[in-house]
């Protein structure tokens, strides 16, 4: 069995939480993580929603080619609802792990959120003539840790 760590040393008292393998974009992941990074609970929490919710988008600064503009961005931006509403639950759980550690919630920031690229499911599409072409699905590790500011 692999050993999972996190990619980022915070002393303690933090509370951290880690979804693994999740069948989401990596580079929207990568994307919402570079956005959330800094700010207060809250306002990540919320910010998150509204991506889910189609009100806000995510500007795309890596993986911007042939992404169109939206409103809020002043770029190239879109809406990642899937892999948001993934990196919501994450954010939840790391909130619960900090309810439970006795932190404040009012106080805590997103010190770290990091995606990175997880294993490939190998899978084959069927085509013309008994030929095949790879149809694989990129899974994805995302990582927040919240501290008190």
């Amino acid at each position: 069995m692999p050993k999972f760590g996190y990619s980022c040393k915070v002393e303690e008292p933090c509370a951290k939480a880690m979804g693994r393998e999740l069948r989401i974009s990596p580079k929207d992941a990568v994307e919402i993580c570079r956005e959330i990074r800094g700010m207060g609970l809250r306002e990540a929490r919320s910010y998150l929603e509204e991506v889910v919710k189609g009100k806000r988008a995510v500007p795309f600064r890596r993986h911007a080619k042939k992404v169109a503009h939206h409103r809020g961005t002043k770029g190239a931006g879109a809406y990642p609802t899937k892999a948001a509403r993934a990196i919501l639950q994450v954010l939840k759980n790391a909130e619960a792990n900090a309810a439970y550690k006795g932190l404040d919630a009012e106080k805590l920031k997103v010190v770290h959120a990091s995606a990175s690229r997880g294993i490939i499911l190998p899978g084959i599409l069927p085509r013309a003539f008994g030929r095949a072409t790879p149809y694989n699905k990129p899974l994805t590790n995302v990582q927040i840790v919240l501290k008190e500011a």
